[in-house]
């Protein structure tokens, strides 16, 4: 029973009226999902072919709203095929190790509630009380890394069950680019589990009560801007999307996909983007928390659906960053992919992070003088950090040049 008290439906036992809404959540979350999916990829060609200044889908239906209604009934009707050197049951594995996941994700996102003045976010729904989350488990982040982690299980067998080069050479660049950033990413959110004391996405939220708590500004904005680029980089998507870099891997790690197992990982790349949008805006801006202006919430009169309005008018922001960014920015190489991720953001975030424990240690209350001892010091270490890592870089690039520039051995063939 004690797993059911994830949601306050089960702490007095499950009965008629509390499973069916909770049915209800688990139907609502993925409609809404695969919607919203299905929305998102005709916004983006619709948003990038306007920056492009070209039309875009126009066709089937109205302003072609039904276009990736239309793809996806052809791409479920396409024949699919199993190459002959694959793997075939871990060929028709990986797309689901990458689509599932982005479904799961959803269960602990807040999608409203009412957490105005301190309140916890539970709602009342036909007599239940409950929480606009399908479950808020109180390892509720942990859940989500795990989660977010299965998506490189997804990339690295599709490329080595192909039996084929290029998928291969995509998956290899995949797993090296998600672990390198995923450790900066850890850092920067455990930044904010600093900063809200809690595990639970609910509790997170909750701790966000008004602007100034909103944890993009609590942690001092370093670790949103490092949790923004390591998510970027973990989603593929431009100007980190070498995984897919059609120039030199001919589509990359689904290159020997077809039909709706390559639907599934075009769906999986979209979910994903919003999920992960959700879990920022969970995590730095309050999730629902309404925006409180002169002590007035222009949504109070939905109730709690306000929450709902202003969780999806903070995920449109970033959503339309992320296609801002696809239809801007070139994409990077890989040696510059991977300097950014082990040389930059680790050891930014890592440094936040420390600075972060430390205030909280030597300045629990907040005090100026003993904040400003703390940051004075732990510059200090800082400066002396970067001088021992960037000698350390000067001494590996002179011994790479020596090596280049040493003579033949002797008796070589010139």
């Amino acid at each position: 029973m004690s797993l059911l008290a994830i949601d306050p439906l089960g702490t007095d036992g499950l009965w008629w009226k509390p499973l069916l809404i909770m049915l209800i959540k688990v139907v609502v979350i993925f409609v809404v999902a695969l919607v919203a999916t299905m929305l998102m990829i005709w916004g983006e060609r619709k948003v990038v072919s306007g920056m492009h200044n070209r039309i875009g889908p126009n066709k089937a239906g109205p302003f072609g709203i039904l276009q990736s209604l239309a793809d996806g009934i052809k791409a479920f009707f396409k024949e699919t095929f199993t190459p002959a050197k694959s793997d075939p049951f871990i060929y028709k594995l990986a797309p689901y190790l990458m689509f599932v996941p982005a479904f799961l994700i959803w269960s602990v996102i807040p999608l409203g509630g009412d957490f105005s003045n301190g309140k916890d976010g539970t709602v009342t729904l036909f007599g239940e009380t409950t929480r606009l989350q399908l479950a808020d488990p109180p390892i509720g982040i942990l859940l989500v890394l795990a989660l977010s982690s299965i998506a490189v299980y997804g990339v690295m067998l599709a490329g080595w069950s192909s039996g084929s080069k290029y998928p291969l050479l995509g998956a290899v660049r995949g797993s090296a680019q998600m672990i390198s950033y995923e450790a900066a990413l850890g850092l920067s959110l455990a930044a904010v589990l600093i900063s809200s004391g809690t595990l639970s996405t609910a509790g997170i939220v909750q701790a966000q009560n008004s602007i100034a708590d909103w944890n993009i500004i609590a942690t001092g904005i370093v670790p949103f801007v490092i949790f923004l680029i390591a998510t970027t980089a973990e989603l593929n998507r431009p100007p980190f999307d070498l995984v897919e870099a059609e120039q030199e891997l001919v589509s990359g790690f689904n290159t020997e996909y077809g039909g709706i197992s390559f639907a599934l990982f075009f769906l999986a790349e979209f979910m994903n983007l919003i999920t992960m949008s959700g879990i920022i805006v969970t995590l730095f801006l309050g999730g629902p928390q309404p925006i409180v202006v002169r002590g007035t919430d222009i949504f109070a009169w939905a109730g709690p659906v306000g929450g709902t309005i202003w969780f999806v008018l903070k995920l449109l922001v970033f959503l339309y960053m992320y296609i801002w960014f696809r239809a801007t920015l070139p994409r990077l190489r890989y040696d510059q992919l991977m300097d950014l991720g082990w040389k930059v953001l680790i050891p930014i975030s890592l440094g936040w992070f420390l600075l972060l424990a430390a205030l909280r240690q030597f300045s629990p209350n907040g005090d100026a003088v003993d904040s400003i001892r703390v940051t004075l010091i732990s510059v200090a270490v800082a400066a002396v950090a970067i001088g021992l890592f960037m000698a350390a870089l000067r001494v590996s690039r002179n011994h790479r040049t020596v090596d280049a520039l040493e003579p033949e051995q002797e008796g070589a063939p010139v």
